[in-house]
């Protein structure tokens, strides 16, 4: 069960932190588009402050996306993989096991096909080569004589590798987003934009956006465009999908480019879906037509995550890029198969943490720190998630493998923990990733010493108020401003995910209405009233609040998100509660 928790309250709309400017041009988006000044509020808090960033808001269009040409290294990348193609060289695209890097190894692989490349896959096993362009992987892809490789969502920290891939005569294109280290590969060329030498407009790719920019790139190579326009895939619209699923499935911000990327790839899965996506939406049970960021995230994701976690995920591929609906159906059902598999084992290993994590009272710490040397590596980093979620603690998880420890790290708002991580890097064989989420490997006699030197700067950077989940509250509202009109401009602020959240709202002193209940599995539902408006309220896992309600209740403070409810055919405005602030005991 999920820890009730005391949120803390930021209210972002109040007119006495905004200045005479910001007033100004959510006055002027009201008007403009014919919006609540509320909503024109929180669009300008996110950036959206003139009409033509609100049309390519809620128009996106590929012409949206920037020059790829505009990101350090492109052209050599270019260049090179034009080069062995007329060669007919054998190209080998090496990915990565999670969704990015399954979704960018399928849009590189089956995109350097169809313009005329002698090209094949490799996605590294979890237990046998780990994590990028790792020695035993570079052994591995070594066998089948590649001329070039091209990495996507590993590889900017792989100085050493990409050194001996040189002096095994295989060049390499880099195509990554991770952070990269004090030394930037000696490659032919690296995509990633965070290097300091490039300049791209937008720094917060996935690594299946990068990889999207260089086919975007390889697209306006004239010969390969009159291949691609004979074949009719000349819109890219295929490739579009497969890095939405990676954009939203790898949490970075919905915004920009990222933006972009998804709002069209979704719209093409839920109209012209691959015959992978199609198989995987069908057996997992999601409505076609309606699929959001949210299912990807939370349904299709972990399905595709499932095989690369307990065995190959060159199956994700296979699946991803199947030309059949048949074809595609045989994985997707696999891949339900072991995330079922996946599932068991992932609550089994949450239940041993949590137990640890009580008997030793970690949870009253600043972070939390575990090894077992047989937890399965492939479920640790979603324990690490869902102990954040129980505890709200930056959270590493470690296991044995091959006789040092493994680890995924995961954190909470405000705190760095690839930085905390650097701080104890002379205690680490290796560590990567970005803000929010991070792999280390340690020496098994170094585990504890790690454990205290991480405790350590954990203590000293978070403070108490970084310890309370903040929730967000983009602005106070009446009922009566719930109309048709606002939840249907409401409804394009979608797709949403980090830096673009769907939108929260507060409403102060209402009333219940009837009486609550409890609703499927522990979910609490209930009716609101303020004035004359009453309109439907569901908690989804807040069942532990019935004891706090009674019929009638005044003076309740609702923090909640908007969406609408269909039953018997009929679809009505709901609140979706977040929390509940109550004045006055039941």
């Amino acid at each position: 069960m999920t820890k009730a928790r005391t949120y803390r309250w930021t209210v972002l709309s109040s007119n006495g932190s905004l200045t005479s400017d910001q007033g100004e041009k959510i006055k002027a988006m009201a008007e403009e588009l014919t919006i609540s000044p509320i909503l024109a509020e929180i669009l300008v808090r996110r950036d959206i402050s003139t009409f033509e960033k609100a049309r390519a808001y809620f128009r996106s269009d590929i012409a949206n996306l920037h020059d790829p040409y505009l990101m350090f290294g492109m052209q050599k990348a270019v260049e090179r993989i034009r080069t062995a193609i007329s060669r007919k060289e054998h190209i080998l695209v090496y990915g990565d096991y999670d969704v990015d890097g399954t979704n960018g190894t399928t849009l590189l692989w089956t995109f350097m096909k169809s313009i005329g490349g002698n090209v094949s896959y490799f996605i590294p096993e979890r237990q046998k080569e780990g994590y990028g362009l790792s020695d035993a992987g570079l052994a591995r892809v070594r066998e089948s004589n590649p001329a070039l490789i091209v990495t996507v969502d590993c590889g900017i920290t792989s100085v050493a590798q990409v050194d001996a891939a040189a002096e095994a005569g295989i060049d390499v294109v880099i195509c990554d987003h991770h952070e990269p280290g004090p030394e930037i590969p000696r490659a032919v060329a690296v995509l990633d934009p965070l290097q300091k030498e490039c300049s791209y407009p937008y720094k917060s790719l996935c690594g299946c956006g990068v990889a999207f920019k260089l086919i975007q790139a390889l697209s306006r190579v004239e010969e390969f465009r009159d291949t691609l326009e004979q074949a009719g895939e000349e819109s890219l619209d295929k490739y579009l999908q497969f890095a939405a699923l990676a954009t939203t499935a790898d949490i970075v911000p919905l915004t920009g480019e990222n933006r972009v990327i998804a709002r069209l790839g979704l719209e093409l899965i839920n109209t012209q879906p691959v015959p992978g996506l199609q198989a995987l939406i069908d057996t997992a049970g999601l409505t076609p037509g309606k699929i959001n960021s949210g299912q990807t995230v939370f349904v299709i994701a972990p399905r595709i995550n499932a095989v690369g976690r307990l065995g190959d995920a060159k199956r994700a591929v296979q699946l991803l890029a199947a030309e059949s609906y048949s074809e595609a159906l045989a994985v997707a059902k696999i891949l339900e198969e072991e995330n079922i598999e996946r599932r068991k084992i992932d609550q089994g290993t949450f239940e041993e943490a949590d137990t640890i994590v009580k008997q030793t009272k970690m949870g009253d710490d600043s972070s939390i720190v575990l090894h077992k040397e047989d937890w399965h590596p492939g479920v640790i980093g979603i324990v690490a998630s869902r102990l954040v979620e129980q505890y709200y603690r930056p959270t590493i998880m470690l296991t044995t493998v091959d006789g040092i420890a493994k680890g995924s790290a995961r954190s909470v708002s405000g705190f760095n923990i690839y930085e905390a991580i650097k701080k104890c890097e002379s205690l680490l064989v290796q560590f990567g990733g970005h803000k929010y989420a991070a792999g280390l490997t340690v020496e098994r006699g170094n585990v504890e010493a790690f454990r205290e030197a991480f405790s350590k700067v954990a203590a000293e950077t978070l403070t108490d108020e970084l310890l309370i989940p903040e929730l967000r509250i983009d602005a106070e509202i009446s009922l009566g401003e719930i109309s048709p009109k606002f939840l249907r401009v409401l409804a394009q602020f979608a797709p949403f995910g980090p830096e673009n959240m769907r939108p929260v709202f507060a409403v102060r002193d209402a009333a219940i209405a009837g009486t609550p209940r409890i609703v499927g599995k522990n979910h609490l539902k209930f009716k609101v009233r303020k004035g004359t408006f009453v309109i439907d309220a569901i908690g989804f896992g807040l069942g532990h609040l019935l004891e706090k309600l009674r019929p009638g209740m005044t003076g309740l403070d609702l923090a909640f998100s908007l969406d609408e409810n269909e039953y018997r055919g009929e679809v009505v405005p709901q609140l979706k509660i977040r929390d509940i602030i109550v004045h006055q005991e039941a």
